[in-house]
């Protein structure tokens, strides 16, 4: 049985969930997808300098993904809590960090893990 590489899985898991988000979202278009597939390639170079970061990058591609789409498309993804004002993007907090969660920061609320846009009563 092939052992698989450490900072592979923990690629291929960030690209997982934040593909899992955007489906979720209705935005997993082709154009899009090529989007994570840009954001894992870079991040592939960071994780092999500074392997003790594997753990933070789901989070670090989220952020990635949402500032590549902001700069082509607009907000992502778009808060589902706040209903008055103008439409926000969520934040992946922590920034730099294990566990990464969308929050919203006008309202304080943490409404899912990356990857569990699709699940839950905000879904």
């Amino acid at each position: 049985m092939d052992d698989v590489d450490p900072l592979e899985q923990s690629l291929h898991a960030a690209r997982a969930l934040v593909l899992a988000d955007l489906a979720a979202r209705d935005v997993a278009q082709a154009d899009v997808v090529s989007l994570v597939e840009n954001a894992v390639t870079h991040r592939r170079w960071w994780v092999e300098q500074w392997p003790d970061g594997a753990a933070f990058v789901a989070g670090l591609v989220a952020q990635d993904v949402q500032d590549a789409l902001l700069e082509k498309y607009g907000r992502w993804p778009i808060c589902p809590v706040c209903h008055a004002g103008d439409p926000h993007a969520l934040d992946v907090e922590p920034e730099l960090g294990p566990d990464p969660h969308w929050v919203c920061g006008k309202a304080g609320v943490t409404v899912a893990p990356v990857g569990g846009l699709g699940t839950g009563p905000l879904a």
